[in-house]
């Protein structure tokens, strides 16, 4: 992830600028996420990264992760938002629906307008 911010890794179609957050709970990193700009998929942005360590999982904190970067993404202007889900993961994809995330393509998931998907979903 270091290469990312650091500009040293683009994702295909990546634009700048980058932005990353963090989940901390017991003194220690529980969960993060990373976007970007995109033109990806016919898209303006894109989750390049998101993962909540096991134990933390199933408590909120991925989707108040992506909260913060779809408020990031609305200051950029960018409603339309993809993310490649890991196939490796089985509850990618059904995290990826219940917070309003469609499948574009194979591996791929897309919310037309980020923000209205999210609105409400965390207190």
């Amino acid at each position: 992830m270091a290469v990312y911010f650091k500009g040293q890794h683009h994702p295909q179609q990546a634009l700048l600028p980058r932005v990353g957050y963090l989940a901390l709970a017991d003194d220690g990193v529980v969960g993060y996420i990373a976007g970007h700009l995109t033109t990806r998929h016919g898209c303006a942005g894109e989750v390049q990264y998101l993962f909540v360590a096991p134990a933390y999982r199933r408590r909120g904190v991925a989707t108040a992760l992506l909260q913060l970067v779809s408020e990031w993404f609305g200051q950029q202007d960018a409603q339309r938002i993809c993310v490649c889900v890991d196939a490796d993961s089985p509850a990618a994809q059904p995290f990826y629906e219940s917070v309003g995330a469609s499948p574009i393509r194979r591996y791929w998931y897309v919310w037309d307008d980020i923000q209205l998907a999210l609105e409400g979903r965390i207190e």
